[in-house]
């Protein structure tokens, strides 16, 4: 492994984890076209979707524990929400990154390109009034929160995410939960469902040890910065900055799917 591709994965590393403390999720939606096209693009290393969904599944797992050590003595930790959903999406991304094994590359990259695009539209829909509710008045549907962050998790095991990236717009268009409690609460919620995922790409042999051992590094120094940032920035702002995120990275994927 070559200085320049040790630097390019710690740099990586820390975009993906700041982003990921800031905004409530596990990175992966950020790491992912960036370990797939950026080794390549500077002729360092050219890493397997799978290889590449084992690193940020690892990932995503150091800086969701990372951020939310950061909001541990906040209120906007919701004990329910994180109980209920973390268990179903454990279940859901244990199998999905077991499964994924079974899939080629290019439908590994097409559920992210799916995952995404689904991200995306549910980012920019409307969501007024959010945070006009209470952290005492939160509630929400138990059912539903169950099953959906259930599919979330087989979908996010797949490609080696916590599946944050689509917790947050669920939480915030379909359960309805203010923007900080997700914002905190989708951390610990992504930590459970790293680590299924982890453990399934690990036993199936999808985890490169040296690319992992150096984003993990990284994530530890970026993620508890970007929340501390993420607790003093402008609701909006948060909101805005991650649906640009994540339409950036799905126009990459589905120009090369297409």
């Amino acid at each position: 492994m070559t200085i320049g591709l040790i630097i390019t994965l710690f740099i990586i590393g820390l975009i993906g984890s700041f982003m990921s403390g800031m905004l409530g999720i596990g990175g992966a939606i950020i790491n992912y076209p960036m370990l797939l096209y950026l080794p390549a693009l500077l002729g360092l290393a050219s890493f397997s979707s799978h290889e590449v969904s084992g690193i940020s599944t690892i990932q995503a797992l150091f800086a969701s524990i990372s951020g939310v050590w950061v909001y541990r003595k906040e209120r906007y930790l919701n004990k329910s929400l994180i109980s209920y959903m973390g268990i179903c999406v454990f279940v859901g991304s244990l199998l999905g990154s077991y499964g994924s094994k079974l899939l080629n590359e290019d439908k590994v990259n097409l559920v992210y390109g799916v995952l995404a695009l689904i991200a995306v539209i549910m980012m920019f829909m409307p969501k007024k009034g959010l945070d006009d509710k209470t952290l005492e008045s939160v509630s929400f549907n138990i059912w539903l929160a169950c099953v959906l962050s259930l599919v979330v998790g087989i979908s996010a095991g797949i490609i080696g995410a916590g599946g944050a990236f689509l917790l947050v717009p669920i939480m915030l268009l379909v359960l309805k939960i203010p923007t900080r409690v997700t914002i905190a609460s989708s951390l610990a919620i992504t930590f459970i469902s790293s680590v299924g995922s982890s453990v399934g790409k690990i036993t199936t042999g999808q985890v490169p040890l040296i690319p992992a051992v150096i984003v993990v590094i990284s994530s530890l120094i970026a993620a508890p910065l970007g929340a501390i940032t993420g607790k003093k920035v402008n609701i909006k702002v948060l909101q805005v900055l991650l649906s640009v995120l994540i339409l950036a990275a799905t126009l990459k994927i589905w120009i090369d799917i297409l």
